[in-house]
C-alpha cells in the first residue's frame, strides 16, 4: 500500500494527458452579477452529486475572473451545451470579451441566464464552496431544471470537441441515408461516364441532418489525387447546398442555413443576398460555386478533416459564410472566364423531391459561360437518366 506522503513522479503535462483520455461534457455556467450584468464561464467539470437533496457541482479555476461574480450572485444556471454549440463554448472560455455577444437568453427563476439552444438547463443556488487545490468545488442546490433540446451534447476529449451517438441510435445515420445510397449506386455508371468523357471528378451527395454527406465519387482519369471522397462531410450552411433549399418554403430551414446555432445574427444585406442566390438557383435549376482564396481554405480544412465532423468547426463555418453570394453569381458574362470549383444539379424521385445531387469538379482551367453551359447540360442529362432508372426501381421513401 502506498503512503499519503508518496512523492509525485509526474508533471502537469502528463497529468492533463492521462486525464484527457476521459471524455467530459461541456457546460456554460451563467449568473447575474450584483450589478445586474450577465456573467459566465465554460467548464468541463460539471457533475451530479446527490439525488436527495438534489445537488450538482462544478469546479472553477481559482484564477477565473468570472467566478467571483458568480459567487457573489449566490446562484447560477448550468447550460448543457449542444453538439453544435462549440462556438458558444469557445466564447465562454475566452477572457476579456463579452461572452454573451450575439447570444439569446432568458432569465431562470434565480435570474440566471438560460442560453438559447442548449440541451438542458439546471438552475441552482450556491450551497457551498470548497477549497480544492488550484480549483474550487462549487456545490449547487437545484431549484429547477428541464430538457429543452433533443440535440446531442457537446463533449471535450483529448483537447478537441465532438459528440457521440448512443447505442440505441447507432443505426440511425445508416437508416437516414439508406435510400440515398441506393440512388447513389444507380448513379455510379453515369458518374463514371462523365469522369471519362469530360476528364472531371464527379460526386453524388445528400443532406443528412445538418451536414452534406458524399455518397459516391469518381476521380479524374489519370489524376494522381485520390479518386474517392466518399464519407466526407460538409456543413449544410450557406452558401453550400443551395439546391436543397431553393424549392423549400420552410423559413426555419432557411434561418438555420444562413445562421447556424451559436453564431451571431446576420444583417439584412447578406440575408437578402442569400435569398437572391436561392432565387437564382431555382431559376437556373442548377448551382455553381466560384473559387477564390477563401474557397481554397475551406477545401483544405474539409480535406484535412475528411473523417471528422465539420459542422462544429467554427473556422469552417466562418470561412463558409465569407464566401457569401459569390458562390452563386448573379450574372455569368459571355466573355469572362471564371474559376469554377463545382457545378451541381439535382436528381429527383417520382414525387419531384431531391434525393441526391450530382457535382462535377476539378476543372483544368477557367471556364467561359459557353463551357459552363455545356458541362451543365451534360450533367443534367446524367441526372435525368439516373432519375429514370430510379423510377424503374421504385425506391420507397424512408
Amino acid at each position: 500500500m502506498g503512503s499519503r506522503g508518496h512523492t509525485v513522479t509526474f508533471d502537469g503535462r502528463r497529468f492533463r494527458t492521462v486525464l484527457g483520455h476521459f471524455p467530459t461534457g461541456v457546460a456554460a455556467i451563467t449568473a447575474t452579477s450584483p450589478d445586474g450584468s450577465p456573467v459566465g464561464l465554460a467548464v468541463g467539470s460539471f457533475t451530479s452529486v446527490s439525488l436527495d437533496p438534489p445537488l450538482v457541482a462544478f469546479l472553477p479555476d481559482k484564477g477565473s475572473s468570472s467566478f467571483p461574480k458568480i459567487r457573489d450572485a449566490g446562484a447560477f444556471c448550468v447550460n448543457v451545451l449542444a453538439s453544435d454549440q462549440e462556438v458558444v463554448c469557445r466564447q465562454f472560455a475566452a477572457s476579456g470579451t463579452d461572452k454573451f455577444a450575439g447570444l439569446s437568453w432568458t432569465p431562470t427563476p434565480t435570474n440566471s441566464p438560460r442560453l438559447e439552444g442548449v440541451v438542458a438547463w439546471i438552475d441552482c443556488e450556491i450551497a457551498d464552496v470548497i477549497d480544492a487545490g488550484d480549483h474550487y468545488i462549487v456545490l449547487g442546490r437545484v431549484r429547477d431544471l428541464d430538457v429543452t433540446n433533443a440535440e446531442l451534447p457537446l463533449l471535450f476529449f483529448q483537447g478537441g470537441y465532438g459528440s457521440f451517438r448512443p447505442s440505441t441510435i447507432v443505426a440511425s445515420p445508416e437508416a437516414a441515408v439508406a435510400r440515398q445510397l441506393r440512388w447513389a449506386d444507380l448513379a455510379r455508371p453515369e458518374m463514371q461516364r462523365i469522369a471519362d468523357e469530360l476528364d472531371l471528378g464527379c460526386l453524388a451527395a445528400s443532406v443528412v441532418g445538418d451536414e452534406m454527406l458524399i455518397l459516391a465519387s469518381t476521380g479524374r482519369p489519370g489524376s494522381d489525387a485520390s479518386p474517392t471522397q466518399v464519407g466526407q462531410r460538409i456543413p449544410f450552411v450557406a452558401p453550400f447546398g443551395a439546391l436543397w433549399l431553393a424549392w423549400d418554403d420552410d423559413s426555419n430551414a432557411f434561418e438555420s442555413w444562413i445562421r447556424p446555432a451559436g453564431t451571431p445574427p446576420i444583417s439584412a444585406k447578406p440575408r437578402k443576398e442569400y435569398q437572391g442566390a436561392l432565387a437564382r438557383v431555382r431559376e437556373r435549376g442548377w448551382s455553381i460555386g466560384l473559387g477564390d482564396e477563401t474557397h481554397s481554405k475551406v477545401e483544405e480544412l474539409l480535406t484535412s478533416n475528411a473523417a471528422a465532423p465539420t459542422v462544429n468547426d467554427p473556422q469552417v463555418i466562418e470561412l463558409s459564410q465569407k464566401l457569401g453570394s459569390r458562390y452563386e453569381p448573379a450574372e455569368i458574362s459571355e466573355n469572362e472566364r471564371y474559376d469554377v470549383r463545382n457545378l451541381t444539379v439535382p436528381v429527383r424521385d417520382g414525387d419531384g423531391h431531391i434525393v441526391i445531387t450530382l457535382t462535377v469538379h476539378s476543372f483544368p482551367h477557367r471556364l467561359y459561360r459557353e463551357e459552363i453551359e455545356r458541362y451543365v447540360e451534360r450533367l443534367i442529362e446524367a441526372a435525368d437518366r439516373v432519375a429514370a432508372s430510379g423510377l424503374d426501381h421504385a425506391f420507397p421513401a424512408c
